[in-house]
C-alpha cells in the first residue's frame, strides 16, 4: 500500500499524517520524491496566508492546503508534472467575486503558488532540521529561489540578515524585494501555558487546543493537575519556577495565570515580565489586581512592565460562565498572537 491513511501517525515525529511535513517525511523516508506547493502572496481574500503548504506524492496522495476550494485541484496536477520533470513551476490564479466561493475564498482575490520537488535524500534533510527547530521551539528561515528552486536555511535566533530577523519576529512569510526569493518563516507553534488547573482551565484547554495552540496546564496541586481532569499530555505538575526552568516562556508563548492562588499566580507573572513571552493574562476582579499590582510593585515591577498584564483577563464580553470566561481568554490570546509584534 502506498498511500497514507489520514488516521495515522508518524513512528518518528508522533505528528498526525494529516501534517504536510509529517506526510512528506512518511513519503521520503518511503523512498518516494514529492511535491511541495507554497503560498508565495495573496492579494484580496485568501484562506491560506502565504506559508501554507500542501505535499504532493500522487493523484489521490496529499496532505495539507494551499486554498481549500477547487484551486487545489490545478495544484497537484502541477504537482504531479513538478515530481516527473524536478523543475518548479510558479502558478497564478486570479479568482473574480462571483467565482470566490467555488475557490474557496470569501471574496476575490489573487493568490501565487510556487511547486518543486523534493528528492528523498534532500528533502529528508530539510525536513528533519525543520522538526529539529520546531521540537526546540527555534525559529528557522528557509528561503528559495524561486527561479531555479535552491533554498538556505537560516537560524532566526541567530541571524545578522535584518529581512530574515524581520521575518521571524513577524512571524510572516513573503517574497522579498527582488521578487525572486520568497522568505518562508517557520516560526514555533504558538504555545499558551496556563498557570492554574482550574475549571475554567478545563474549558480553555480544551479549545485552545481545538483552534491550533500547543498547551501546557501547569499547577504544582496534583489535586487539580491530573489525568482525570485534563489531556495527560498537557499536564505539568511542577511549580511556575520549576516549570519555566525546563521550558522558558519564549516569544511565541502566551501565559495566562488561572489558580487564584497568590503564590502560585505571582511566581508565574513574575517569571512571564521578566520573558519575552508574547501575551500575560491574570485571573482576578479589579480590586484583586490592584492588590496584585502592589506586590509585583513591591518587588520591582514598574508600572510598563506591570501595564503588560491584560487584567481582568479576556475581552470585554459580559462573559460569566467558566466557559464563556475561557472564550474571552481565547479571542484575547488569538487577538495578541495575530497583532503585528511593534
Amino acid at each position: 500500500m502506498t498511500g497514507i491513511q489520514t488516521d495515522q501517525v508518524s513512528h518518528k515525529t508522533g505528528a498526525p499524517l494529516t501534517n504536510p511535513r509529517a506526510a512528506a517525511r512518511a513519503w521520503l523516508e518511503a523512498g518516494r520524491p514529492v511535491a511541495i506547493a507554497t503560498v508565495i502572496e495573496t492579494w484580496g481574500s485568501a484562506s491560506v496566508p502565504p506559508g501554507g503548504q500542501m505535499v504532493i506524492a500522487g493523484i489521490d496522495e496529499f496532505q495539507g492546503s494551499v486554498s481549500g476550494g477547487p484551486v487545489e485541484a490545478d495544484v497537484i496536477s502541477a504537482g504531479l508534472d513538478v515530481v516527473k520533470t524536478g523543475k518548479p513551476v510558479t502558478l497564478s490564479f486570479g479568482i473574480p467575486d462571483e467565482a470566490a466561493q467555488r475557490a474557496g475564498l470569501a471574496c476575490g482575490g489573487k493568490i501565487r503558488i510556487y511547486v518543486a520537488r523534493l528528492d528523498p535524500k534532500t528533502g529528508l534533510d530539510l525536513i528533519r532540521r525543520l522538526e529539529d527547530a520546531a521540537a526546540k521551539r527555534a525559529p528557522v528561515v528557509v528561503t528559495t529561489h524561486l527561479s531555479d528552486g535552491a533554498y538556505e536555511i537560516h537560524d532566526g535566533r541567530t541571524t545578522a540578515d535584518p529581512a530574515i530577523a524581520e521575518a521571524v519576529r513577524r512571524a510572516r512569510s513573503a517574497v522579498d524585494k527582488s521578487g525572486d526569493t520568497f522568505v518562508h518563516a517557520f516560526t514555533p507553534p504558538p504555545r499558551i501555558v496556563i498557570v492554574g488547573a482550574t475549571h475554567i482551565a478545563q474549558h480553555l484547554a480544551t479549545m485552545a487546543t481545538a483552534a491550533g495552540y500547543e498547551v501546557k496546564v501547569l499547577d504544582p496541586r496534583t489535586s487539580f493537575a491530573n489525568a482525570a481532569r485534563f489531556d495527560a499530555s498537557q499536564i505539568v505538575a511542577r511549580s511556575p519556577k520549576e516549570a519555566f526552568e525546563k521550558t522558558p516562556a519564549d516569544p511565541f508563548t502566551a501565559v495566562v495565570t488561572l489558580s487564584h492562588v497568590g503564590q502560585i499566580d505571582d511566581e508565574a507573572l513574575t517569571i512571564a515580565l521578566n520573558s519575552p513571552c508574547r501575551y500575560i493574562g491574570s485571573l482576578g476582579s479589579r480590586r484583586t489586581h490592584a492588590k496584585r499590582v502592589e506586590r509585583l510593585k513591591a518587588a520591582g515591577f514598574t508600572d510598563a512592565a506591570i501595564a503588560r498584564i491584560n487584567a481582568p483577563v479576556g475581552l470585554d464580553i459580559k462573559a460569566e460562565t467558566p466557559g464563556e470566561i475561557a472564550t474571552s481568554i481565547l479571542a484575547q490570546i488569538i487577538s495578541a498572537f495575530r497583532k503585528v509584534p511593534e
